[in-house]
C-alpha cells in the first residue's frame, strides 16, 4: 500500500491536550490551550507518519445506539469543562480552513466512525493508522493497522504504538479478545457494568482460556474463582450487553470518498490568518516557503538587504548615518562575545550589514562604527542593555538611545514568555519569522551564526534592525494609547543605562569568607543527615521526595500525606503543618535550607566569580516579571534568603572593591503597605503612616481588639502576616497555614482587618471588578498585566486571577517606585561626578558602593531621591545604613 490515512479520534485527543497543557488564552480572551495541544500532537504524528490522507472523527453530543441499549451508558461521566467546550468549535473551524476532512454522525460515537473508516480504507488499499487516547481502539489493531496512543505531559507528547502483537504482549490477549476482556471487567469511565467481581486480571485469565464471553458463560461451572463462576451465570445477560457496548462497529452509515481526505493545501492563507489570530506563533513556521529565512506570509513584500564588506563603502555609509536627523535602528550580531557584524535600518534603507570578514576584522568594524554610536543620531535598539555592555568593552558609549523594542514589547505585553525579534514582528507588524532557536536549533546540535553564508547572515542581521525600525512607530502609538509614555520614556528606558552600569561594575566576593561559610554549611548538613537517619531509623536519600515520602507517611505514619503518581508530595506546603507532629520534619526543612544555601549560593557564587577581580557580574533582567520587578541571573542575587540568620550571614561575603569604599544600603520601609494606603485612600491606614505609628502593632490592636500598648510580639507578628497577606490577596486558608491557626480564626482576622480598614476592602473589590471588565490590572504608572484567568469557569483558576488583580497594582507600583529611585540616584551620582556607584537592587533595597569621602553625600542622595521618587498620600520612609559588608550595611 503506497497510500496511508491517519484517522484521528478528535474528542479523545483534544481532551488529553486540554488536561496536558495549562490554560492559555489569546489577547481576545479566547481559550486556546486544548486547540494548541491538539495541533502539537497532530503535527508531531503527521511528521512521523507522513500520511497521504487524513480524517478526524468527533462525537455528537447526543445519545447513541448504545444509550438505547443501556440508558445509563456513560452516565457517570462529568460534563466537559466550559474552557474545553468553548474550544471545540474553534478547532473544527480551524480544521475546515486547513482542508482536513471531519466526520461525525448522530447516533454513533467517533470510535465507530474510526472503525468504519479503518475498514473502508483497507478495502481501497489505503493503510490506516489510528490516533486515539482511548484504549478501546486497540481492538482495531492488526498486523498492518497500527494504533497510536498519545499522552501529553507538561506540554510534551509521548506516544505508545500498538500492532496486534503489541496488544498481546501488553495485555495477554489479541485485539479481538480485548473486547471480551472489557466486556467481563466493565469500564467505569463509560459506565459499562461488566460482571461484578471480575477485574482485569481475572477477565484476562478467563478469556485466555475460553476466548469469548459466550464460551466463558457456557463453561461457567469450570471458571475459577468460585465467585467469578457464580457471577458469570447470574449476570450473563449483563455480560452480553457489555460486550455489545464495548464493541466498535465497522459499518456505520458514512460515505468514505478517498479523494476528500487527501492531505493537501493544509497550510494555506486562510489557515495562516487563523493561526495568527489564535497566537500560535511557533506553528506559523509550518507555513514557511522553501526559503526558511523569509516571512511566513506568502503575500509579504520581498525585501533585499545589502551587505558591505569594503572599508571605503562602509566608512562613507557610517559617516552618513551619524548625520541622520531621523532615527536609525541597529542590530549588533555577536556570538560567544565575538562580533560578526552590525546592521542598520532607517527610513531610506530597509537594511544594510557591515560585516566582519577578510577586509574588515571585528576591531575594524567597531572602530568604524564608533562615530555613529557616540553621535547625536537617534537610535532604536532591541535589548540595548546588552549592546551597552558589549560596546563598553571597546571604550564606546552608546548615546541618544531613543527606543528599545524589547522593553516596549515587555511593557505592552507583560505576560509574554519572550520578546525576541520574531515576537515583535508578529505582535506589531503581523509578520511571522522563524525564531533563533528554530533557525539554529539548541543544545549540542545548535548551529553557529558564524557558519551562515554572507547572504544568510545579511538577511538574519538586517531583518532584525528592519523589524525594530518598522515596529517602533506602532509600539509608540500603542504606548500612548495605553497612557504608558511616562512609564516607558521616564522609567524603563533610562533604567537600561543604570542596569548596564550595575552589570559592568559587579560586586566583590570575599572568597576566603565564602569558603569558610561553605565549610560550616557542610558540617551542618552532615550533622543534620546523621540526626535525620537516627530519627527515621534507617538511612535513605534525603534528596529523594519518593523515599522521604515513604519514611514520613508509611514508616513513621504521619497524617496529611498527599500521594501523587510518583509518590508522596513532600513540598514545604505539606511539611510545614507537620512540624509539630514529629521532630524529623523540622530537621528535614533545616536540611533543605542548608543544602540550598550551599549548592545555589556558595558553590554557585564560586563558579561564576571572576578569577581576576573576585567579583560576580549578575545579569539584571528588565523584561521578565509580569509585575515589573527586576530579576537577576548568574548569580541570582534577588532570592538570597534573609528571613533566617544563616541566610543573612551570606551577605557578609559581599564586600566593597577595596578599602577606599564602603557599602551604603537604603531600604524602603513598608513600601507596599504605603502604596496600598495611597491606592485605597483608607483614612485609618493613611493617618497611621502620617503619624509614624507601628503599622503592624496598630493592625494587631485593631483586629484583636486590645490596647495598642498591650500588643505582644506574637500578636504583632500575626498582624504583620495579615497586613502583607491582604496585599497578596491571601484568603483564610493560606493565612491559617502561615500562622498555624484554624481557617475560622484566620477568616476572623481578615474580617477584623476589613472592619478597621474598610476602604481597603472597597478598593480590592473595585480593582477585581475593573480587571474583570478590562481584562487587566494596572499600577499607578499604568503598567498593565493581562489576567485572562478572571474569566475562567473553573473556580480555582478564577480565584487565582482575582489574587493577581489585587496584588499586581500594589506590587507593580512598588516596583515602579524603586525603578524611578534607581534612575534618579544613578543620574545624581553621575551628574555630581562622584566615584560612588549604584551596584545592586534587591526588591525595595538599593546598595551603593560609596567612596569613603562621599558617604555622607551618598546617604543624602539616597534619602532625597528615594523619598521623592513619587508623591503619595502618605510619607515614604527610608532606612539608610553603612558597613564594610552587605551584611553590616543592612
Amino acid at each position: 500500500m503506497n497510500e496511508k490515512i491517519m484517522l484521528v479520534d478528535g474528542n479523545s485527543i483534544i481532551n488529553r491536550a486540554f488536561y496536558g497543557i495549562p490554560i492559555l488564552t489569546n489577547k481576545d480572551g479566547l481559550y486556546t490551550n486544548a486547540v494548541y495541544g491538539f495541533l502539537n500532537i497532530l503535527f508531531k504524528l503527521i511528521d512521523e507518519e507522513k500520511p497521504t490522507h487524513i480524517a478526524i472523527c468527533f462525537d455528537v453530543p447526543k445519545p447513541t445506539f448504545r444509550h438505547e441499549k443501556f440508558a445509563d451508558y456513560k452516565g457517570t461521566r462529568k460534563g466537559m469543562p466550559d474552557e474545553l467546550r468553548e474550544q471545540l468549535p474553534t478547532l473544527k473551524q480551524l480544521l475546515t480552513k486547513m482542508n482536513i476532512k471531519m466526520f461525525e454522525l448522530e447516533g454513533f460515537e467517533a470510535d465507530d466512525l474510526l472503525g468504519t473508516l479503518c475498514a473502508e480504507s483497507l478495502a481501497v488499499d489505503v493503510l490506516p493508522v489510528v490516533i486515539s487516547g482511548d484504549r478501546d481502539l486497540l481492538q482495531l489493531a492488526t498486523d498492518v493497522v497500527k494504533i497510536r496512543i498519545p499522552k501529553t505531559k507538561a506540554g510534551k507528547t509521548e506516544v505508545e504504538d500498538y500492532y496486534a502483537q503489541n496488544v498481546v504482549e501488553k495485555y495477554g490477549v489479541t485485539p479481538q479478545q480485548f473486547i471480551e476482556v472489557k466486556a467481563l471487567m466493565g469500564d467505569a469511565s463509560d459506565n459499562v457494568p461488566g460482571v461484578p467481581g471480575i477485574g482485569e486480571k481475572t477477565a484476562v485469565k478467563i478469556i485466555q482460556q475460553y476466548e469469548s464471553v459466550e464460551q466463558a458463560i457456557e463453561h461457567a461451572a469450570d471458571v475459577k474463582p468460585k465467585k467469578a463462576s457464580e457471577n458469570l451465570v447470574e449476570f450473563r445477560e449483563q455480560a452480553i450487553l457489555s460486550k455489545e457496548l464495548v464493541t466498535i462497529i465497522t459499518n456505520a452509515p458514512i460515505t468514505f470518498i478517498k479523494e476528500e481526505t487527501l492531505f493537501a493545501n493544509v497550510f494555506n492563507a486562510d489557515a495562516y490568518e487563523m493561526f495568527k489570530a489564535l497566537e500560535f506563533k511557533s506553528m506559523l513556521t509550518r507555513f514557511e516557503n522553501e526559503n526558511k529565512n523569509k516571512k511566513a506570509d506568502s503575500n509579504a513584500e520581498a525585501v533585499t538587504y545589502h551587505c558591505m564588506g569594503s572599508r571605503k563603502e562602509a566608512a562613507d555609509y557610517v559617516d552618513a548615518l551619524a548625520k541622520q536627523s531621523e532615527p536609525v535602528a541597529y542590530q549588533i550580531v555577536q556570538e560567544d562575545n565575538q562580533l560578526l557584524g552590525i546592521s542598520f535600518s532607517h527610513a531610506n534603507d530597509r537594511g544594510t550589514l557591515i560585516r566582519v570578514g577578510d577586509e574588515m576584522r571585528d576591531a575594524d568594524v567597531i572602530e568604524m562604527t564608533k562615530p555613529f554610536f557616540e553621535s547625536e543620531a537617534k537610535k532604536i535598539a532591541h535589548d540595548a542593555k546588552k549592546d551597552i555592555v558589549f560596546l563598553k568593552k571597546y571604550g564606546i558609549t552608546l548615546k541618544q538611545l531613543q527606543f528599545d523594542t524589547m522593553i516596549a514589547g515587555y511593557i505592552l505585553n507583560a505576560t509574554n514568555d519572550t520578546y525576541a525579534y520574531n515576537d515583535i514582528a508578529y505582535d506589531f507588524l503581523q509578520e511571522s519569522f522563524l525564531s533563533e532557536e528554530e533557525l539554529f536549533g539548541k543544545g549540542k546540535s545548535k548551529k553557529k551564526i558564524a557558519d551562515l553564508s554572507e547572504a544568510e547572515l545579511t538577511d538574519f542581521a538586517c531583518r532584525q534592525s528592519d523589524i525594530s525600525f518598522r515596529a517602533s512607530g506602532e509600539m509608540m502609538r500603542k504606548l500612548s494609547e495605553h497612557n504608558q509614555d511616562q512609564l516607558y520614556f521616564e522609567i524603563e528606558l533610562p533604567l537600561i543605562h543604570v542596569l548596564a552600569d550595575m552589570e559592568m561594575y559587579g560586586i566583590k566576593i570575599d572568597k576566603p569568607a565564602l569558603t569558610v561559610y561553605g565549610e560550616e554549611l557542610s558540617k551542618h548538613i552532615e550533622q543534620l543527615t546523621t540526626e535525620i537517619y537516627w530519627l527515621a531509623g534507617e538511612e535513605f536519600n534525603i534528596n529523594s521526595p519518593k523515599q522521604m515520602g515513604v519514611i514520613l507517611f508509611e514508616k513513621l505514619g504521619l497524617k496529611g500525606g498527599k500521594k501523587t503518581k510518583t509518590g508522596y508530595s513532600t513540598s514545604v506546603e505539606v511539611l510545614e503543618p507537620l512540624k509539630s507532629k514529629h521532630e524529623i520534619v523540622d530537621k528535614i526543612l533545616d536540611y533543605r535550607t542548608y543544602v540550598k544555601l550551599k549548592s545555589t549560593y556558595v558553590d554557585g557564587l564560586l563558579n561564576v566569580m571572576d578569577a581576576e577581580s573576585d567579583k560576580v557580574y549578575s545579569t539584571f533582567n528588565q523584561a521578565i516579571t509580569a509585575t515589573g520587578r527586576i530579576s537577576s541571573t548568574e548569580p541570582n542575587l534577588q532570592n538570597i534568603p534573609i528571613k533566617i540568620e544563616l541566610g543573612r550571614r551570606l551577605r557578609k561575603c559581599f564586600i566593597p572593591t577595596n578599602d577606599e569604599y564602603v557599602f551604603v544600603d537604603a531600604d524602603y520601609s513598608q513600601i507596599e503597605l504605603r502604596v496600598l494606603a495611597h491606592m485605597s485612600q483608607d483614612e485609618t491606614l493613611i493617618n497611621a503612616f502620617k503619624e509614624g505609628q507601628d503599622i503592624h502593632r496598630l493592625t494587631a490592636s485593631q483586629v484583636f481588639h486590645i490596647p495598642f500598648e498591650m500588643v505582644n510580639s506574637n500578636q504583632r507578628s500575626n498582624a504583620k502576616a495579615v497586613n502583607f497577606g491582604i496585599v497578596y490577596g491571601m484568603g483564610g486558608f493560606s493565612l491559617s497555614q502561615d500562622l498555624g491557626i484554624t481557617k475560622k480564626e484566620a477568616d476572623r482576622y481578615i474580617e477584623g482587618y476589613f472592619e478597621k480598614y474598610p476602604m481597603v476592602k472597597v478598593y480590592l473589590d473595585e480593582t477585581v471588578a475593573r480587571a474583570k471588565q478590562t481584562g487587566f490590572a494596572e499600577t499607578i504608572f499604568h503598567r498593565r498585566r493581562q489576567i485572562p484567568e478572571l474569566n475562567a469557569s473553573n473556580f480555582m483558576t478564577r480565584a487565582f486571577g482575582e489574587r493577581i488583580a489585587m496584588n499586581m497594582p500594589v506590587q507593580g507600583s512598588a516596583a515602579d517606585i524603586i525603578k524611578i529611585a534607581m534612575v534618579k540616584v544613578g543620574r545624581r551620582l553621575k551628574e555630581e561626578n562622584m566615584k560612588s556607584t549604584l551596584i545592586l537592587q534587591v526588591h525595595d533595597e538599593l546598595l551603593v558602593e560609596a567612596q569613603r569621602d562621599e558617604v555622607d553625600k551618598v546617604k543624602e542622595i539616597l534619602a532625597e531621591e528615594m523619598a521623592h521618587a513619587v508623591t503619595l498620600l502618605v510619607p515614604i520612609d527610608i532606612d539608610v545604613h553603612e558597613g564594610n559588608s552587605w551584611y553590616e550595611a543592612h
